[in-house]
């Protein structure tokens, strides 16, 4: 009974990030990931004997310990590449702040300019329209 609860879950879990990719919620490559972590927990729980036959391979002496060590390194893992695309957006978040910080100080010059330019016949463009 465990089994198919716990299969059930993991195929509800999938199926709801389908849904969140689907909504825009969830990046596609974001949610890629959690479906196959979803799929692995619904295959795990309709086949409890495959962490039985992966511990016996491994020599793991304790099955569900396989399990937790595994899930421990996925989790480290997926925190770690999210402190990656982190950094790399707050990277381009402070770029793109110091040229738009630039830009409106071209911006202020150029306002500067124009305002102190003298308004002769010639560089006054409604004056040299003809008539």
């Amino acid at each position: 009974m465990l089994s198919i609860v716990t299969g059930t879950i993991g195929l509800t879990v999938a199926a709801l990030i389908i849904l969140l990719i689907r909504k825009d919620r969830l990046h596609v490559r974001h949610g890629l990931t959690w479906i196959i972590v979803a799929s692995c927990f619904a295959i795990l729980g309709i086949f409890p004997g495959i962490i039985d036959l992966l511990a016996r391979l491994t020599g793991v002496s304790y099955p569900p310990i396989l399990g937790i060590t595994v899930a421990i390194g996925l989790l480290v893992i997926k925190v770690l590449l999210m402190d990656l695309e982190r950094s790399r957006i707050e990277m381009r978040n402070q770029r793109l702040i110091q040229r738009m910080a630039l830009l409106e100080a071209d911006i202020t010059e150029l306002r500067q300019d124009h305002h102190n330019t003298p308004n002769t016949p010639d560089s006054n463009p409604a004056n040299n329209a003809p008539s």
